[in-house]
């Protein structure tokens, strides 16, 4: 599966444009609220939402997809952190690390890090982790095709040895691998590593499972967390109740009464609540959220008409984005560039490919572009017919219950038409839907399988990973074909991730095949949810001067990307 799996598993579930649970139950819906029962202190104590969509499925965090959110991050750990605004990583377990040759990686642990059975953390524990991979069925499996050994040379200092260094995905794997116990699971079975609940865990961060049910799952802090000595960080909340997603009108309701803090999902008319004072974004005014990720059009392209690279770039040209944004969203997000590169990666943005190929909204410049490329209205029925004279009549589908994606995909069909393309929204179940866009069974879907990483490559083996499966394809769900794109993509991967220039000329590259091809439609940049409460807890992220500028997040994958320091930063309400 590798890191295309790690990435996109972990996305499917994330709900980041969903508006409505699959999977809550009452304890955490119903007129008591999230604080239900009372037993914990309020003012120690964090409630949130916005991660989970049914009962916690396990605390395996090779499961991050689906694990209990706080799994990873809160429990356990993994070697650095990627700080998104400085752009680099930031020591965690490991204390460093550095390539001393082309192919040698060697990483130093920070002495003294215990487990929460008082067993200490070593360089063991760390081989053991990486190991994993080498299960043919493990996520990071594919890593061992260019990563050839891991040795410990003592109990602080691992070497990595590799065949062929892929410098950008082993950046994100050095924040994105978690650190298991070795003296727990290495009796366990390949079977029980892989996918076992580990209800019980051993973990190495600053919290430890207290308990959990149906509709929750409850953090507790750690008293003797290492970090507390060694990065000067401890976190505020000494209890977290993650809840699973109630449906908007309930969480709106939470938030504004108090009994939630931190919301990580979209919420109709945020907009309004931050004008009001009564709940804290990022950002004040539009766009309000950090973005977090791109939403994309995706064309079936072994599909007629979809298989032309001039339609594709008609409707490109059909879709008022702008419409969704003030209309749908209430700006709480931004329009998309042509490349679709989230605004953190602009430096990598050719702005003279994108003068020269890019593309905007134009509905005249979308009918133009048809009858260029042979798409004519011969009924005279309002809607262009495939080049042979046979109707085009197109499916959008997106989840049913993620009412803002359902409301834009009624934009996009409107737009559309009016160029004279003919196509229908479609509101499947999630799991279908997923299944359907595995095996290439679609006209056109919105997706937004990649997030922000520390680096654009993870982007562009999104948009061109080969081979195309047949099923179960967890990238490149238009099925888009083009060996040269895939192997700039390999090329990328091999670029150290200091070389700036060096990253620039091969993605200026790929951006040339993007915008002559448009394999997929950037629409916008989708965002990074989150309504806080300043009732109990105070002092969240925003950009405002003297604030703390990490993400308010507890997506899976993001508390190592500043989900967790912000839990370092917050000050319980006076």
């Amino acid at each position: 599966m590798g890191i295309r799996g790690r990435i996109t598993a972990a996305l499917v579930v994330f709900g980041l444009a969903a508006t409505a649970c699959t999977g809550g139950s009452s304890s955490g819906s119903g007129p008591s609220g999230p604080a239900a029962g009372g037993a914990l202190p309020r003012n120690e104590t964090l409630y949130t939402t916005g991660t989970q969509w049914g009962p916690p499925a396990n605390y395996n965090p090779l499961r991050d997809w689906d694990c209990a959110t706080g799994t990873k991050g809160l429990a356990y750990e993994t070697l650095f952190h990627f700080d998104p605004n400085a752009g680099k990583l930031t020591p965690w377990l490991a204390t460093s690390g550095s390539w001393t040759d082309d192919t040698t990686y060697e990483l130093k642990l920070r002495p003294g890090i215990t487990w929460s059975d008082g067993k200490p953390l070593t360089a063991d524990d760390v081989v053991y982790s990486y190991e994993i991979g080498k299960m043919a069925a493990a996520p990071t499996h594919t890593m061992w095709s260019w990563l050839s050994g891991a040795r410990k040379v003592d109990d602080t200092t691992v070497r990595f040895s590799f065949e062929q260094p892929h410098y950008q995905e082993w950046d994100f794997d050095l924040y994105g691998i978690p650190i298991v116990p070795k003296h727990v699971w290495g009796g366990r079975s390949e079977k029980d590593v892989l996918n076992g609940v580990n209800d019980k865990p051993v973990v190495s961060g600053a919290y430890t499972l207290k308990s959990k049910g149906q509709d929750r799952v409850v953090w507790q802090r750690r008293d003797d967390w290492w970090g507390t000595k060694a990065l000067g960080m401890t976190p505020a909340p000494k209890y977290i109740v993650d809840v699973s997603n109630p449906s908007n009108e309930v969480v709106i309701g939470q938030l504004n009464q108090g009994q939630l803090d931190l919301s990580n999902n979209f919420l109709p008319g945020a907009a309004s609540m931050v004008k009001a004072g009564k709940v804290v974004s990022y950002h004040d005014k539009p766009p309000y959220m950090l973005p977090a990720n791109t939403a994309w059009l995706v064309p079936n392209t072994t599909r007629k008409p979809m298989d032309d690279a001039e339609f594709r770039k008609a409707l490109a040209s059909s879709v008022d984005v702008d419409k969704i944004v003030k209309g749908v969203y209430g700006q709480l997000v931004d329009k998309a560039g042509p490349t679709g590169l989230l605004p953190q990666w602009d430096k990598f943005v050719d702005k003279g490919e994108v003068a020269r190929k890019g593309f905007s909204f134009d509905t005249a410049k979308a009918r133009k572009l048809l009858s260029e490329a042979g798409y004519k209205d011969g009924n005279g029925d309002g809607y262009v017919e495939n080049k042979d004279g046979s109707a085009i009549s197109l499916k959008l589908m997106v989840p049913s219950g993620w009412t803002d994606w359902m409301e834009a995909s009624k934009v996009i069909a409107s737009s559309a038409k009016a160029a004279g393309i003919r196509i229908t929204p479609g509101f499947p179940d999630q799991n279908a839907l997923n299944e359907q866009r595995g095996k290439g069974n679609f006209d056109l879907i919105m997706d937004n399988q990649r997030q922000l990483s520390n680096t654009p490559w993870t982007y562009y083996q999104y948009l061109f990973q080969l081979p195309v499966l047949d099923t179960q394809n967890t990238v490149n769900f238009g099925r888009y074909e083009n060996k040269h794109a895939w192997d700039l993509v390999q090329q990328l991967g091999q670029v150290k991730t200091d070389d700036t220039a060096g990253m620039r000329k091969v993605i200026s590259r790929l951006q040339d095949i993007q915008l002559t091809d448009m394999p997929l439609i950037p629409l916008w940049y989708n965002a990074l949810w989150a309504q806080s409460n300043p009732g109990t807890w105070t002092n969240w992220p925003s950009d405002k001067a003297g604030a703390p500028h990490s993400a308010p997040a507890m997506w899976r994958n993001w508390l190592e990307m500043g989900g967790f320091e912000t839990l370092t930063t917050l000050k319980p309400a006076s």
